[in-house]
């Protein structure tokens, strides 16, 4: 039986700058570790498997909530198609749920995030994209 959601995985190409869009969000840097071996190898399904994990951690929510970040050293990333498009199969956005949704877009945009959309109301939630780096969307959403 399920308990909750634990975290997301993202591999990214630049991990400084995807750290730095999710400090922006609230997250901290919890864990920065090289995954390496053959039982990463076999877990990941990938041969010679070398990549630093990075967790971020949302320190406030209950239950706990992380953003885990790869950066692959070995094999070379493999860019399949545009991420940031949302009308494809596979991996659409990832939404997290806020409580001053304009004193966060505030936030962001000074620190130079681009949003995707106006701000809009949509099932009782004031919701709008960021455009993260490597592509990643993200969308806050604050309940009314």
């Amino acid at each position: 039986m399920l308990k909750h959601f634990d975290h997301v995985t993202v591999a990214v190409t630049d991990p400084a700058a995807a750290i730095g869009f999710f400090a922006l969000l609230g997250f901290e840097l919890d864990k920065d570790v090289v995954i390496k071996g053959p039982v990463m190898d076999r877990y990941m399904g990938i041969a010679n498997l070398e990549a630093r994990h990075i967790t971020l951690a949302l320190e406030d929510s209950n239950p706990r909530l992380e953003v885990q970040l790869l950066h692959f050293l070995n094999p070379p990333v493999k860019r399949e198609g545009d991420i940031a498009r949302l009308d494809r199969v596979g991996f659409n956005h990832m939404c997290f749920a806020v409580s001053d949704i304009d004193g966060l877009i505030a936030t962001v945009t000074a620190a130079g995030v681009r949003l995707r959309n106006q701000p809009m109301t949509f099932h009782d939630r004031k919701l709008v994209f960021l455009e993260g780096p490597e592509g990643i969307t993200v969308e806050l959403a604050e309940w009314k």
